[in-house]
């Protein structure tokens, strides 16, 4: 299969573009699409065999479930059971912060595939705020189960080109709408039923101390077995092929070999084979916006090794440690 990429270039593109995606996803194939967060990889999530095309493409295993990006809200409840307990506080986390980097845990309803969910009763939900992918999604005119576009495991990817890279010859369309913005992926939230609380499923843009305003919120938990309630919750994720090694320490010393590289928080420093600074201004947007890009770029430098500094640990910087430590578990 050859890989097309339609770039875009204004308005009359743009509309054949859109036109091209969505033709392509009513015929249960995928389309690399760009989100705010990542990009995202693109089939029918009521089609059971486009969400089979989705783990075959991906190599991903069937137990880690998919998220459904819905085209309006009037989706939400066509897809899920909230209950009457629940609602406020799903109403106003919407309202709040859809369309948006947020993706919400609800009970689903029977229409969506027991593979989108992997079989659990509950269903991964969310709203892009990327005008692209919005506009294919209403052209569409159903929700698509959409992971990050790359090779399961690996460094998730924030530019077209890295789509390409990952899933070239495997799907027929990618739509390049440039960098994302983010740069890590969306927030993943659980809401308890009984006790009215919040439990954060993974860290992203959205941040505990945002969610915290809305309801008492618990941070994400190591998993005791192979069975995540979202995406992203296995302890291997996001990682390059190189050997990474996250350490507070990366770079007060001589490399551990000639071949190191190193992912600074602030400062390059000598002695390093390859060194990719995530923020010389010490700002943990830039930082987020640009972390799954020099990753690759240190991936793809020969190196022995790449050593990362973590981040400072509050707001943005929870989701972005938690992407370095994934990579370098």
């Amino acid at each position: 299969m050859q890989t097309r990429l339609l770039p875009n270039l204004g308005e009359p593109s743009l509309e054949a573009a859109v036109e091209a995606a969505a033709a392509i996803l009513a015929n249960g194939e995928l389309v690399g699409l760009p989100t705010e967060t990542v990009y995202g990889l693109a089939g029918d999530a009521l089609n059971a065999a486009a969400a089979a095309r989705i783990f075959e493409a991906k190599e991903r295993p069937f137990f880690d479930p998919l998220i459904c990006h819905l085209p309006d809200q009037a989706w939400l409840d066509r897809l899920t059971l909230i209950p009457a307990s629940m609602r406020p506080l799903v109403e106003e986390l919407t309202r709040s912060f859809w369309p948006g980097p947020l993706t919400l845990v609800l009970p689903k309803r029977p229409e969506v595939p027991d593979l989108v969910s992997s079989g659990l009763p509950t269903v991964a939900v969310r709203r892009s705020a990327h005008p692209l992918f919005t506009a294919v999604l209403e052209r569409f005119g159903r929700p698509v189960a959409a992971p990050s576009a790359n090779r399961f495991g690996r460094i998730s990817p924030t530019r077209a080109s890295h789509v390409l890279q990952e899933l070239g010859g495997r799907i027929p369309l990618v739509l390049d709408g440039g960098a994302t913005l983010h740069g890590v992926e969306s927030t993943i939230v659980a809401v308890d039923l009984e006790r009215g609380e919040l439990r954060i499923l993974r860290s992203g843009p959205v941040t505990h101390e945002q969610l915290s305003l809305f309801a008492p919120v618990h941070l994400p938990q190591p998993l005791s077995a192979d069975q995540p309630e979202a995406p992203g919750q296995l302890k291997s994720h996001y990682a390059p092929r190189t050997r990474m090694v996250l350490s507070a320490e990366a770079g007060s010393g001589a490399p551990l070999s000639a071949r190191c590289g190193l992912l600074a928080w602030r400062e390059a420093r000598d002695g390093f084979a390859a060194v990719e600074v995530l923020s010389a201004a010490g700002d943990l947007r830039e930082a987020a916006a640009t972390l799954f890009d020099k990753m690759r770029r240190l991936d793809a430098a020969g190196l022995d090794f790449i050593v990362a500094e973590p981040v400072p640990a509050g707001g943005l910087g929870a989701a972005i440690n938690d992407r370095l430590t994934k990579a370098s578990a």
